[in-house]
């Protein structure tokens, strides 16, 4: 038997270094901009760089610029002459034409992670690939951009083509996978491949790197390899990272963009697959390509990829090193003289706990055979182990200066890579992975949460978590947690026990609100030979009461805390949680203090930065010991407040009461109490006086969201630091609500401040909802601001109406006006404009902002303005606002679309007429093109009005695409070289006018055209990709009868 040689050993040349030039292959061109730390070095040098610092004994490095070899190394392939029949010596020979069909063979992928999974989260990004089997379309690329998560890819050929991508193999731990496209998709360009030769890598030899680099089209970098040994590069903790293996080293400085890149030689061969770069310095990353060969033989005959494991790291250490750890100098002998050019052995680095090797093998173990042969690197050990899956090996090993035999069984790697996972509440879990249980040293086992999600979140169970069990169901793999999840109601809260990986060694308990009314829960599996994962939908929740009536008492205060205990009856605490940034929303968990109001009906009032939209779910915590739901009655739609119902019969005998409301107006100077919660729960009560009343001042916010204006804000002496509470007099009555208001910096950051909401503007609302009176809003479209005499007189105010003002008795000498129309669309914005005086409003003279509460019950108001310097009276009408607002929601290819609501229309001058796209999802088509902001006005050509017309759109061009025949137009590429050879185009040919649209020429390979408009204006037309096995259209409606309010159906 031929003995076992290092494939990437230097060896000492021949005298007469002359080898003929097998025949040039095609080379490959990519694009990858798939993470900043794989490929993140600038543009590269092309100059040889000196390698970096060994990190573990001595490398087979070339030195730059010294001879120092202990052998003279084998001169690379590019020094010897080219095939006897070019007589050109090598130096004359140029890259050109090696290059010109290289590039033929290497595209351009554009990809998204449709979901987030093991160590990839999801989005988008771009890299490169190289064609290696042309008949069947096979695309090697790097394992992280193929990636074990569910993606969607495209290729873009050198000739700008672009066809569908689906993966076929990711390996499990090194850094290539292969794609496939169907070739008979590409019309207009003859394929090329690049052959895989992994035994040309040699230490000198020149080499170029093409591919898409730092997101260029075409790159061509050069370099000279320089290591063939060095150890795999770390991209981080929880990151992907490759192990067991050599990687090969060159100064080329590829950055991102160039991942799956072909490392060429001059004759057009690939000797190593692009794979990472340094951060600090030019020096790139290779893989090298014998396993790559050995896995495509398989991809080619239709075949699984056998892959051992004993989930064990190993590494190469040089001899000296080894020697530290027990290597007795007879087997040291024995090893240099059947392997004459290893400079070092094998040795376990580490073994994870409850695997194969556990127990077995120790860190610090010196591999020397695997059954019966000497396994001196990386491939002969894992030639043995692929070979054996499901098998036992003996392994003979050297611990400290004993030499045994150890058998180990050998596992199937692809067991621990998991091809299933589970969208459940928004988010993604799935068995832990072998890639993540290395990283963190754990066994590989239990649940893991790849996105938390609207429901994972409640419980804080963030991405990178481990889930232990649920609702006390222990919960050791995905098939378990399936289990345990379908036997809990929708709506219910239950325990959920974790730990986070990065601390492995601290258990969680929290309660998880269990959402199976937002989002689908379903189980996908991973089918490689479409390349798609599919769906199984889960049995609906069981019909169990989710919430069981219970009674409670509120704990007795200090006797120094009287009025506050005549009160804590009153007051309840709120959690609202948010499935979809809808409403210009950022966050998505908001909490906060609600007051009793009614009990009949039972009426709760929070403010609006507490429950900032109606979409989402409302959990009311009374006495600090019932948690039930709620469902919104109404948002107000100018004032700082929300109405809450609730099931009564939850609560029992809870000792509840409605807060008394004072029937005196606060004025400045006035002395109060303030009863209220801390941030710390804890119940506050002091004496307080009122400093001010004045205007609530918000800014216009970025994404646009609900603010309150033209109302007043009560201010008091002390600065309490408190969620909420009330402002009551010495007989416990209520004068005013302390609520949180939200708007933003000047520099966009997010902010609140607290201030008193009168009383007086909730109760004629809070009346007819105890009457169950229908409700309507009307207000002014407008905002308003107050403005001071002086300036009132520069702009033309009479002395009449400066005395009218000050013979009328109000506390203040001002003037409101108008500062900002909120709806160009509306009848108010026909009549008033901005920088009108209001004097007076049905005749009675208007100083201040509570004013104006006296007209929103009216359809229209008399006026008297002072517009450019004259009086003139107007009919002003009023507008009718929504206590919901949004009232639907559509998902479509991940975006969030609904009507516009108020926010964002005071932000824009001429209101486009279409639909609102609030949110895109990560990975998803419509993240690619569509910026949350815009109005979509058109799709394909057809207008859009409303929501109804853009579904209709949608789905008629669905299903045209549906229904679309087989085309009759034969590309070029599929006729014959007579027929090509006798086609010519004319100019007048090319620009003949065609209007036909209802042909069988598509070529628009599956996009959708939308055109969009921005809120200043501009006007872009964008090509959406359509997905509709990931990317189902669903739509979020009122219903009454659900737990939220809401319901998700599809659309």
């Amino acid at each position: 038997m031929n003995e076992p040689q290092h494939p990437l050993a230097i060896a000492t040349p021949s005298l007469r270094p002359i080898v003929e030039s097998p025949a040039p292959t095609e080379t490959a061109e990519t694009q990858s901009s798939l993470r900043a730390h794989r490929d993140s070095v600038s543009m590269a040098t092309l100059l040889e760089q000196a390698p970096d610092k060994v990190p573990r004994g001595r490398s087979k490095s070339l030195a730059v610029g010294t001879f120092g070899w202990s052998h003279m190394p084998r001169l690379p392939v590019d020094h010897v002459m080219p095939a006897p029949s070019s007589n050109v010596p090598y130096r004359a020979r140029s890259w050109e034409p090696t290059l010109e069909k290289a590039i033929r063979a290497i595209v351009s992928i554009k990809a998204s992670h449709v979901r987030s999974f093991d160590t990839e989260t999801s989005g988008a990004y771009t890299a490169t690939g190289f064609i290696v089997d042309a008949q069947q379309g096979i695309v090697l690329t790097n394992r992280h951009v193929v990636s074990s998560a569910p993606i969607v890819a495209q290729a873009v050929l050198t000739n700008y083509e672009e066809v569908d991508l689906k993966p076929v193999y990711r390996d499990p731990v090194h850094d290539f996978g292969f794609m496939q496209f169907d070739t008979s998709k590409i019309k207009f360009m003859e394929l090329e491949e690049i052959e895989l030769s992994p035994d040309r890598a040699k230490v000198g030899l020149d080499i170029r790197v093409v591919g898409n680099d730092a997101g260029e089209k075409l790159s061509i970098l050069a370099g000279t390899l320089a290591r063939l040994d060095r150890r795999a590069p770390e991209y981080g903790v929880g990151e992907y990272n490759d192990f067991n293996t050599f990687y090969l080293q060159a100064a080329s400085g590829t950055s991102g963009g160039s991942s799956g890149s072909p490392v060429l030689d001059i004759d057009g061969h690939a000797v190593a697959l692009n794979a990472g770069g340094a951060s600090r310095a030019s020096s790139s990353y290779y893989l090298p390509l014998d396993r790559v060969k050995r896995a495509l033989l398989f991809i080619q005959r239709g075949r699984q990829v056998p892959r051992g494991t004993l989930q064990t790291e190993f590494e190469y250490q040089p001899y000296n090193e080894v020697r530290r750890l027990g290597l007795k100098a007879h087997i040291e002998e024995k090893v240099r003289s059947r392997f004459p050019d290893e400079t070092g052995m094998l040795v376990v680095r580490s073994v994870l706990p409850k695997g194969p090797a556990d127990k077995v093998l120790v860190p610090g173990d010196i591999i020397i055979g695997c059954n019966g042969h000497m396994v001196p690197h990386f491939i002969s050990l894992f030639s043995v182990l692929d070979d054996s899956v499901d098998k036992n090996v003996t392994l003979t090993i050297s611990r400290g200066k004993k030499v045994q035999d150890v058998t180990v069984a050998v596992q199937n790697l692809h067991s621990i890579t998991p091809d299933t996972f589970v969208e459940i509440g928004g988010g993604v879990v799935h068995d832990l992975s072998y890639q993540l249980a290395k990283s963190y040293s754990q066994p590989v086992e239990g649940v893991y949460v790849a996105t938390s999600g609207h429901m994972l979140a409640s419980a804080s169970a963030w991405r990178k978590s481990i889930i232990v069990s649920v609702n006390n169901i222990p919960t050791p793999d995905l098939k378990a947690f399936v289990n345990a999840m379908q036997t809990l109601p929708d709506g219910s809260r239950v325990p959920i026990r974790f730990y986070s990986l990065q601390k492995a060694y601290k258990d969680k308990i929290m309660i998880m609100h269990v959402d199976r009314h937002w989002h689908k829960f379903r189980v996908a599996v991973r089918n490689d030979l479409t390349g798609l994962w599919d769906f199984t939908e889960m049995p609906p929740p069981p019909k169990k009461m989710s919430y069981l009536p219970s009674s409670a008492t509120f704990p007795p205060l200090d006797p120094s805390l009287a009025l506050a205990q005549r009160l804590m009856p009153s007051f309840v605490a709120i959690d609202f949680y948010l499935p979809y940034l809808v409403d210009g929303m950022k966050g998505t968990q908001f909490y906060g203090s609600g007051y009793v109001v009614s009990t009949n009906p039972p009426l709760i009032v929070c403010d609006r930065d507490t429950i900032p939209i109606s979409i989402g779910d409302i959990f009311i915590t009374f006495a600090n010991s019932i948690i039930i739901p709620g469902k919104i009655v109404f948002l107000h739609p100018f004032y700082n407040y929300v109405l809450v119902s609730y099931d009564p019969a939850l609560i029992g005998e809870t000792p509840i009461k409605p807060i008394d409301f004072s029937p005196v107006e606060l004025n400045q100077g006035d002395e109060l109490n303030f009863v209220g919660v801390g941030n710390d729960h804890s119940i506050i009560l002091r004496k307080t006086t009122v400093s001010s009343i004045s205007n609530v001042g918000t800014r216009e916010c970025s994404p646009p969201r609900w603010r309150a204006m033209n109302v007043e804000g009560i201010k008091i002496d002390d600065s309490i630091n408190a969620q909420g509470g009330l402002l009551v007099d010495g007989e416990g009555r209520t004068q005013a609500l302390w609520v949180s208001y939200s708007t933003q910096s000047e520099k966009g950051k997010d902010t609140s401040f607290m201030s008193g909401l009168s009383v007086g503007l909730i109760k004629s609302t809070l009346d007819k909802c105890r009457l169950n009176q229908p409700i309507t809003f009307k207000g002014l479209d407008v905002e308003l601001w107050t403005m001071r005499i002086a300036a009132a007189r520069t702009l033309g105010l009479s002395d009449e109406w400066v005395r009218k003002i000050e013979q009328s008795g109000s506390t203040r000498h001002t003037l409101l006006y108008v500062l900002n129309i909120l709806d160009d669309r509306s009848p108010c914005a026909r009549v008033l404009h901005v920088g009108d005086i209001i004097l007076s409003m049905n005749g009675r003279l208007v100083t201040r902002m509570s004013s104006i509460m006296q007209v929103y019950e009216q359809d229209t108001v008399t006026m008297i303005v002072l517009r450019d310097g004259a009086e003139i009276e107007v009919k002003v009408p009023m507008s009718e606002f929504s206590g919901f607002e949004t009232t639907r929601v559509i998902g479509w290819q991940g975006a969030l679309i609904q009507r516009p609501y108020k926010a964002v229309l005071e932000q824009v001058r001429d209101v486009p007429q279409g639909v609102y796209v609030s949110c895109t999802l990560y990975g998803s088509p419509a993240s690619h093109v569509l910026r949350p902001g815009v109005w979509i006005v058109e799709v394909q050509g057809k207008p859009v009005k409303d929501l109804d017309s853009f579904l209709a759109v949608i789905h008629k061009h669905e299903e045209e695409m549906c229904r679309r025949r087989r085309p009759s137009y034969i590309p070029p590429v599929r006729r014959s070289a007579e027929q090509r050879a006798n086609i010519t185009f004319s100019d007048e040919e090319a620009l003949k006018t065609d209007d036909v649209e209802d042909d069988d020429d598509t070529n628009d390979e599956g996009y959708v055209r939308i055109k969009t408009v921005s809120r200043n204006g501009t006007v872009r037309v964008v090509a959406v990709k359509l997905d509709l096995h990931y990317w189902d259209t669903w739509q979020l409606v009122l219903d009454p009868n659900s737990i939220c309010g809401w319901i998700c159906k599809d659309a």
